[in-house]
């Protein structure tokens, strides 16, 4: 990304590519119950019409994360965290850490880069991503939304991560693993280019403006940028994947079947369910991501140099 003058030698992709997914499990470790209640705000309504009580469960992302802890426990916020940081690894390393890369085959090295390059960049690298990584955030959407599935008695989905990705492909096949891929790379193309083309045109103004130097305030200014305008414009395809994603075998036929359902039983409110959290989430994962991203990157190339 723009403005590497502060060291010597540029990092390679394969740099990147690690940097990428060790600062996402960093950004995951310290955003992980935001995204949790994130999902169950989401799921919430989901239910038949007779079980009001469900409707009401949670209120807003503190109540949710207080209700969560007296009734499940505090580990609860972290059901889900073993696939998270499996999917930070195979995911953020690939769309975060190839963009760069494949901007330039885009533009064929040159340094003038337009915002539609950047754009095809990004809608490339979460594509990429998505198909690598799509079973994992399947058994992490699971995870994060079965704690509230037991209140009728029923046991529990999955008894842990490796019982999960073997009862999926059991019971739904293997294409249960990659259940809502499309909607996850709609939903991915649209977050990773919010994300990284909004940091990537921030953190390049700041730096030819010369406001800040290529540090750490300016990487925090421009990862809050990013997570800002990531929420706004990812939330209602975040909300469709999630219910999509969470849903038994036959409740919805497709995505557009979940959308459609959604808007007729819950009205267009329903695809911003969540909205406070994913924000909370989004916005301080981005900032954690991108400054340990920029961190890791640089200790890593300083690393290679002593060498």
């Amino acid at each position: 990304m723009a403005g590497r003058g502060t060291v010597d030698l540029a990092p390679s992709a394969a740099v990147k590519v690690f940097s990428a997914g060790t600062a996402g499990c960093m950004a995951d470790l310290v955003t992980f119950p935001l995204d949790t209640a994130k999902v169950r705000l989401q799921i919430q309504g989901e239910s038949k019409p007779s079980v009001g009580v469900q409707r009401a469960r949670f209120r807003g992302v503190f109540g949710t994360i207080y209700t969560m802890v007296k009734t499940e426990g505090a580990r609860s916020l972290y059901s889900g965290l073993v696939a998270g940081l499996q999917r930070q690894m195979s995911f953020a390393s690939v769309r975060i850490g190839l963009y760069d890369t494949i901007k330039q085959v885009y533009s064929r090295g040159s340094e003038n880069v337009g915002i539609g390059t950047r754009l095809l960049a990004g809608c490339t690298t979460g594509a990429m991503a998505v198909v690598l990584a799509q079973p994992t955030d399947v058994v992490k959407v699971r995870f994060q939304a079965q704690g509230r599935l037991p209140e009728g008695g029923s046991a529990k989905r999955y008894s842990g991560t490796i019982d999960a990705y073997r009862t999926i492909a059991r019971v739904e096949g293997v294409r249960g693993l990659w259940k809502g891929v499309f909607p996850n790379i709609t939903r991915n193309a649209i977050v990773n280019c919010s994300e990284l083309v909004t940091y990537d045109i921030i953190k390049e103004l700041i730096l030819q403006h010369k406001l800040m130097t290529d540090n750490m305030p300016c990487h925090f200014t421009a990862g809050f940028a990013a997570g800002f305008c990531t929420t706004i414009v990812a939330s209602p395809v975040d909300v469709v994947k999630t219910r999509f994603m969470n849903s038994v075998p036959g409740q919805y036929s497709g995505a557009m079947n979940c959308a459609l359902t959604m808007l007729i039983k819950e009205g267009p409110t329903a695809f911003y369910k969540g909205f406070v959290p994913s924000f909370l989430r989004l916005g301080s994962w981005n900032i954690v991501m991108f400054m340990s991203y920029e961190q890791i990157k640089r200790a890593v190339v300083r690393f290679q140099q002593t060498c």
